[in-house]
């Protein structure tokens, strides 16, 4: 038995939830998520709640429960408050910029990078601070991930663009000739 699968989820006042079999739609303040479940698991709707049960008890059902109980807790948690992931940037010289949907990043290349934020993410720049808002989870988590990739930290001094939760495990660098 799934721990996770077996808790509802409370449905809140200001979210809208359509179950169509395995096609499940929410609409909230923050947004609209659609999804298509696995055919193993079955959706239902109660008053101010939604349970997932698996279809039968062979192993892919219920190995498949927990996540897709987990994918439809960050659904509605998405279209209610949304998810925001922070990258912070260190190095001389490395600035960020929002104009619009277009993300610029000047990382020490000779060029500055322009990334096209996707349909959902919006992004917002304090200082060294990268903030990607939206309401898919796993979008906001893809565009962090990409954005850091432009230019990973090092270890030595440090320099990149790393989530703002990450620790980077510094290494010490050469040392002179020893007499």
């Amino acid at each position: 038995m799934s721990r996770i699968g077996k808790k509802p989820i409370g449905i809140p006042d200001k979210v809208e939830v359509k179950v169509n079999g395995s096609l499940v739609d929410v609409k909230g303040p923050k947004g609209h998520l659609t999804y298509t479940f696995h055919k193993d698991v079955k959706i239902e709707k109660a008053d101010k709640t939604l349970n997932v049960s698996p279809v039968n008890e062979s192993t892919s059902a219920r190995a498949i429960w927990g996540m897709s109980r987990t994918l439809l807790g960050n659904m509605v948690t998405g279209v209610t408050t949304g998810f925001i992931k922070s990258l912070e940037f260190n190095g001389v010289g490395y600035k960020a910029a929002v104009s619009g949907t277009t993300l610029t990043l000047n990382l020490g290349y000779s060029h500055p990078i322009d990334y096209k934020l996707p349909k959902g993410v919006t992004a917002t720049v304090t200082k060294n601070v990268i903030e990607l808002h939206g309401c898919d989870k796993e979008l906001v988590g893809f565009v962090a991930a990409q954005v850091r990739s432009f230019r990973e930290p090092e270890p030595y001094k440090g320099k990149g663009l790393k989530y703002t939760d990450e620790t980077i495990i510094r290494k010490a660098g050469k040392t002179g000739a020893k007499k």
